[in-house]
C-alpha cells in the first residue's frame, strides 16, 4: 500500500480543483490534485463551451431563415445537416478540452494522483485499491451531477442529460424537454431552431432563473411564442415504446396531452457529488442530503480542516464562482488554521438564449417591497432594438431608496450577457443611480434602453 504524506488534498480537478491546486501552491504548501473521472472541467466538456457552440449553430439557422424581414431572400430552402453541426460542436468542444488538459499534464507528475476518493477518517483518503493520502487539509471539489428522477430512469438510453446531448453524431427529430431552468430553455430553444421538435415542459412556473414576476411572465409569453413551451406542465407517465417514449402530461392549461419524442432531455437539477466520498467515516456534521455543514463566508465545515468549493457546495455553479471558491479554498487548506472569508465578486446570472435573460445583484424576491423602486424599459420600441428586429425584451432595475445605490435587476431581452457586465460592475463599485446616469451611453446602442430603466427609476425616487 503507497501512503503519500501532503499538506493540501484536493479531491477533483474541475474548475474549482484547479484553482484550490494553484492557491495552495502558491500559499506555499505541498498538494495533491485527486481526480478519478476524465479532466476537461464541466464547463469545456459538456456545458459552457459545447452548448454555445449548439446554440451558435441555432443562431445562424434562425438568421438564415428569418432574413425576408429585412428584404434579403435566400434562393431554397435553408438546409440544416444535423451530421455537421454535432461534428463541429465536437470539435470545438474537444480543442476548449484540450486546453485544461494540457494545463493538467504540464502539472509536476507527483502532484497528480489517478483514482475516486474516499475518506477513510478525517484526514486520510483512500484512492483507488493501492494508495491511501494523508493530508493536513482537504478540499473537497467533486462538482454536481444533473438529478435523473425514478420516472425517467426507467427509460433507459431513451433518458438523456445535457451530457449526452453532446455525444450525439446527428440531431435527432423530436425531443422532451423536462425543466425551464437555464439548460432547459438554453438546449431547448437551440435544438427547436436547428428543426428539432421540441416541447419544453416546466413544472412550477418557472422560467430561467427569474423571480421578477412580470418579467417571468413577459418570458413566458416570448418563448411560447417561438416554441412548444408548457411552463406548467405536470408529467403523469413516461414510457419506453422501442426506439421511442410517450409522454403523457397535464398542459399549464390543465388539459391532457399525449406525444411521443425520441429522447426525454431532463434537466430538473443537479445534485453535488458527495454520495461516494464516505464522508460518513469522518467526524464532519452532514446535513440531510449528507453534504457537510458549512460556513458560507470562508467554505470551512465546522472547525475541521476541510472546505467545499464549486459546485459540490450546492450554492453557484457557475465557472467563475466556482473558480474564486476554488481559490479561497485552496489557500484557506494551505493556511489553516488562519481562515479567511471569500472575496465575493457582484452576483450575475445569464441565459443564453434569444432574447438573453440576465440577473445581477439582488433578485427581485429577496428585496423588501417598501426598500427599493422598479425603473422599466420594453425593449420592443428600443431604437437600436428594432433596427435589428430584436426588439423583444423587458427590463426592471432596482434602486434602493434610502441611499439612490443601484442594487439588482432581471430582464429579458437583446444583449443581456453585455448589458449584464456593465450592471455588475455598476454593484461591486456601488454606484449610485445619479453616478449611473452621468455614465457614457452612445448612440445607437441597446444600452440606452438600461439608460432609460435608470431614469425611469431616479423620477420614481424623486
Amino acid at each position: 500500500m503507497n501512503i503519500i504524506h501532503t499538506d493540501v488534498a484536493i479531491i477533483g480537478a474541475g474548475s474549482a480543483g484547479l484553482s484550490a491546486y494553484r492557491a495552495a501552491k502558491a500559499a506555499g504548501a505541498s498538494a495533491i490534485l485527486i481526480e478519478g473521472g476524465a479532466h476537461g472541467t464541466t464547463c469545456a466538456r459538456v456545458g459552457c463551451m459545447p452548448s454555445k457552440l449548439l446554440i451558435a449553430a441555432a443562431e445562424a439557422a434562425h438568421h438564415a431563415t428569418h432574413a425576408s424581414a429585412f428584404g434579403v431572400h435566400i434562393d431554397g430552402n435553408v438546409r440544416i445537416d444535423g451530421r455537421e453541426v454535432m461534428a463541429r460542436v465536437k470539435r470545438e468542444r474537444d480543442r476548449f478540452v484540450g486546453f485544461v488538459v494540457a494545463g493538467v499534464d504540464a502539472m509536476p507528475a507527483e502532484d497528480k494522483l489517478t483514482g475516486y476518493a474516499r475518506f477513510i477518517d478525517d484526514n486520510l483518503l483512500q484512492v483507488g485499491e493501492d494508495t491511501k493520502v494523508h493530508a493536513k487539509s482537504v478540499v473537497i471539489a467533486t462538482g454536481s451531477s444533473p438529478v435523473m428522477p425514478a420516472m425517467y430512469r426507467a427509460l433507459g438510453d431513451r433518458a438523456i442529460i445535457n451530457d449526452d446531448v453532446f455525444a450525439w453524431d446527428d440531431l435527432p427529430k423530436r425531443v422532451a424537454v423536462i425543466g425551464a431552468g437555464v439548460i432547459g430553455l438554453e438546449l431547448g430553444q437551440a435544438l427547436a431552431r436547428l428543426g428539432v421538435r421540441v416541447s419544453v415542459l416546466g413544472a412550477r412556473g418557472r422560467v430561467g432563473p427569474l423571480s421578477d414576476p412580470e418579467i417571468r411572465g413577459y418570458a413566458q409569453r416570448v418563448f411560447s411564442e417561438a416554441l412548444h413551451f408548457e411552463p406548467r406542465a405536470q408529467v403523469e407517465s413516461a414510457v419506453r415504446d422501442g426506439d421511442a417514449v410517450r409522454l403523457r402530461y397535464l398542459s399549464s392549461a390543465g388539459e391532457s396531452v399525449e406525444d411521443t419524442f425520441d429522447y426525454v432531455l431532463v434537466a430538473a437539477g443537479r445534485k453535488p457529488n458527495v454520495a461516494s466520498l464516505g464522508l460518513q467515516n469522518t467526524s464532519l456534521a452532514l446535513d440531510d442530503n449528507g453534504l457537510p455543514i458549512y460556513d458560507a463566508l470562508t467554505l470551512q465545515a465546522g472547525a475541521h480542516p476541510l472546505f467545499i468549493a464549486g459546485d459540490a457546495n450546492g450554492v453557484l455553479p457557475l465557472l467563475h464562482e466556482a473558480a474564486d471558491e476554488g481559490r479561497a479554498a485552496g489557500t484557506n487548506a494551505a493556511r489553516y488554521p488562519h481562515v479567511v472569508p471569500v472575496e465575493r465578486r457582484a452576483p450575475i446570472a445569464i441565459a443564453f438564449t434569444d432574447p438573453g435573460i440576465a440577473m445581477v445583484g439582488a433578485r427581485h424576491a429577496d428585496l423588501a417591497p417598501e426598500s427599493f423602486v422598479t425603473g422599466e424599459v420594453s425593449f420592443e420600441d428600443q431604437g437600436r432594438s428594432r433596427v435589428m428586429l430584436r426588439n423583444r425584451g423587458l427590463m426592471h432595475v432596482y434602486v434602493d431608496k434610502t441611499s439612490r445605490r443601484f442594487v439588482g435587476a432581471e430582464w429579458i431581452g437583446p444583449d443581456a450577457e453585455h448589458i449584464a457586465h456593465l450592471l455588475a460592475w455598476a454593484l461591486q463599485m456601488k454606484l449610485t443611480v445619479d453616478e449611473m446616469l452621468r455614465m457614457p451611453f452612445y448612440h445607437p446602442v441597446v444600452e440606452e434602453g438600461l439608460r432609460t430603466a435608470l431614469r425611469d427609476a431616479a423620477v420614481k425616487l424623486a
